[in-house]
């Protein structure tokens, strides 16, 4: 659009891509859905990270259409951007790989940070879908006992 030189265009994309990643990760996922998710640095050097959400007593300030906008948003970038990878597989413009890969990853991790924040820093995301799945199984299992 500005220029046809692909180095001006991939600093470009990449200042926007970063520009986003900030604004969903520090500012969006903070006031839409409260919450928030950044890596800490201990005293002895430790890198750890923290996934917190806001407490739901009291008074809720978001809407439910703010909430799903901002989850459905962030769940069609990543496949955009998977989308996108193939596009410039297929059609051997591997010069670009690099900035659809980057967009990809910085839509991923902002992806992961708010789900682990939405179902619990602590928690393990396989054991919790192990656990989803147990419950569903158990309740088709109830409806058929009932039905007899």
């Amino acid at each position: 659009m500005f220029s046809s030189r692909f180095m001006v265009c991939m600093v470009t994309i990449i200042l926007l891509l970063s520009c986003d990643f900030w604004t969903v990760k520090n500012v969006s996922g903070r006031l839409l859905v409260g919450l928030r998710w950044w890596n800490q640095v201990d005293s002895d050097g430790r890198s750890r990270w923290v996934f917190e959400s806001r407490k739901t007593h009291g008074v809720n300030t978001t809407s439910d259409a703010d909430s799903r906008i901002f989850w459905l948003g962030l769940i069609v970038g990543p496949i955009f951007w998977i989308l996108m990878v193939f596009s410039t597989i297929f059609s051997f413009k591997i010069k670009w790989l690099a900035i659809v890969i980057m967009g990809l990853v910085l839509q991923w991790a902002n992806l992961y940070g708010y789900v682990r924040c939405k179902v619990g820093g602590k928690s393990n995301l396989g054991s919790m879908a192990k656990n989803y799945l147990g419950v569903q199984i158990l309740k088709q299992a109830m409806k058929k006992t009932e039905g007899v």
